[in-house]
């Protein structure tokens, strides 16, 4: 529970780690936002990293932060560049995680707890139902649902050079236009004052599909 905590505390003030981070860390706050991206996207059991709100919080951070007088900057290039890899990397690890032990760690369960959480495995067999390869590229706005595509796209045995058109396309669209979404609009001085609000409104945002799918399908249920 406090690791959950912990994560959450995080997520809503990621502008202020961030700025630890890379006052401490100087250049390998690059290899680890790259470990964050590529884990989350890499891992199918660990979809609750903070992917959307930590590429907006990197693209403000590279307009350059000030705090108490101390500038805080990443180099828009580099991480631009080094996230669209992680983020294709990832998806590519967790297809070939899919593709070749899929159905034996879905079954696999440690001191009760199931590694991989068998509703989050079953909308994602939904989304992919509606929108077909499409779905490795939506999939990256919609949190969880990113985790799980490309390792349901593994398990059904998508031919890996469909996957990965999908797969560069849609990480690449993502890591830019989350980026540069903080690059141009996170300092603004309403942003900076309400920076906790805006991570809220990104995460509800990228909910939003989520929802909508849930509301669509208890409507069907009743009629």
């Amino acid at each position: 529970m406090g690791g959950i905590l912990q994560l959450f505390d995080f997520i809503l003030h990621i502008d202020a780690y961030l700025f630890l981070l890379i006052q401490d860390y100087g250049i390998w706050i690059y290899a680890i936002l790259f470990l964050i991206i590529f884990v989350e996207t890499g891992l199918v059991f660990m979809p609750l990293l903070p992917g959307d709100s930590l590429l907006f919080a990197a693209g403000t951070f590279c307009a350059g932060v000030m705090q108490e007088n101390e500038m805080a900057q990443l180099n828009l290039w580099v991480v631009l560049s080094l996230l669209i890899v992680a983020a294709i990397a990832g998806d590519a690890v967790n297809y070939l995680i899919g593709k070749h032990f899929g159905l034996k760690l879905a079954k696999v369960k440690i001191k009760n707890y199931q590694l991989i959480n068998d509703k989050h495995l079953d909308k994602t067999h939904a989304f992919f139902e509606k929108h077909g390869p499409k779905t490795i590229i939506i999939a990256r706005f919609v949190p969880i649902v990113r985790t799980f595509a490309p390792f349901v796209a593994g398990i059904a045995q998508m031919r890996y050079p469909t996957f990965f058109r999908f797969n560069a396309i849609g990480g690449t669209i993502w890591v830019i236009s989350l980026t540069l979404l903080g690059y141009f609009f996170g300092n603004l001085s309403f942003v900076r004052q309400n920076f906790e609000t805006v991570i809220f409104g990104i995460i509800g945002l990228s909910l939003l599909p989520m929802v909508f799918a849930f509301v669509q399908e208890k409507l069907k249920t009743k009629a």
